[in-house]
Parts: structure tokens; sequence; C-alpha cells
């Protein structure tokens, strides 16, 4: 029998919680990294003018939001982490175990939950400037604390 790798078990994972939300998984195979990118998708009725952080305007009526989560295995690479909503290091030879990511994908869908009504408190309400999705290191690190037991799954070999 096959043994599940981690993209394999974060893709079942987020089908089952994430059912609101598109997503995608890239896997860089040289960089061995994987990003999760999500979009929220907003009505944006009134049609106002809004500013990307690139600084392009867009006054469509249906305004598309994208983040992504990046996983990387090397601690010395240099990561931009100002791109992404976090970043995840993961030893590549033990993996991660199929509770961790249990609880990762349920507190990211917590996340994307509260992100979609942020973004359209943003899209409703002028005083808001800014719109970004929130991701809280030590809630979820209080998560990770219930997890009694742990099933490694590995990254995959290709």
């Amino acid at each position: 029998m096959k043994k599940e790798t981690i993209l394999e078990v974060i893709e079942k994972e987020l089908e089952k919680q994430l059912t609101e939300v598109d997503f995608a998984i890239d896997w860089n195979t040289k960089k061995h990294q994987f990003e999760i990118i999500v979009a929220l998708f907003a009505e944006n009725k009134a049609q106002e003018a809004i500013e990307d952080e690139e600084g392009i305007l867009s006054e469509e009526e249906v305004i598309e939001f994208e983040d992504a989560i990046l996983f990387y295995t090397n601690e010395s690479e240099e990561i931009d982490s100002e791109e992404y909503l976090t970043t995840i290091y993961f030893d590549k030879k033990k993996g991660l175990s199929k509770e961790w990511i249990h609880e990762f994908a349920v507190y990211f869908n917590d996340c994307l939950t509260e992100g979609q009504s942020d973004l359209l408190d943003f899209l409703m309400d002028e005083t808001i400037e800014t719109f970004e999705l929130k991701w809280d290191d030590s809630v979820f690190e209080k998560r990770l604390e219930t997890i009694k037991t742990n099933t490694f799954v590995s990254y995959p070999k290709y």
C-alpha cells in the first residue's frame, strides 16, 4: 500500500475544511517547498475603485483577493515573509503529523471565514482603509497544544 505524503494529506484536509474558499497547492520541487494559495471573492456592489498593493485600481463588480501560505524545508533560504499570510518551516525528513495538518486546516478555515467577513466590511465601510487576512501564530500554537498523538506523513519523493 502506497504511503500518503504531506501534500496528499493537506489537500484532503483542506478539501474537508475549506468548503467556501477556492484553493490551490503549488509545489516547487527544486526548492522543496509548497504554497497553499487561496482566493476570496466579494461583490463590489457600489463598484468602488479598489487599489491593490501594486497600486492597480479596479472597479470590477466582483473583487478577488488572493493570499498564500508557504511551507519550506530549507531554514537558510531567504524568504520574503511579507509576501505570505504566514510561512511554516518543517523538517523534510520528519514531515508533518496528520494531527498537526488537521489543526492547521481548521485554523486556516477560521482565518479565511473571518477574512471573508472583513473583506465584505471593507467594501461596505468607507472608513476602513485596508484589508488583509490575519494569521495569529500564538492562537495557532495554542491549538497545537491539544494534540496528544502524532502520526507523521513524509515529504513526497519525486
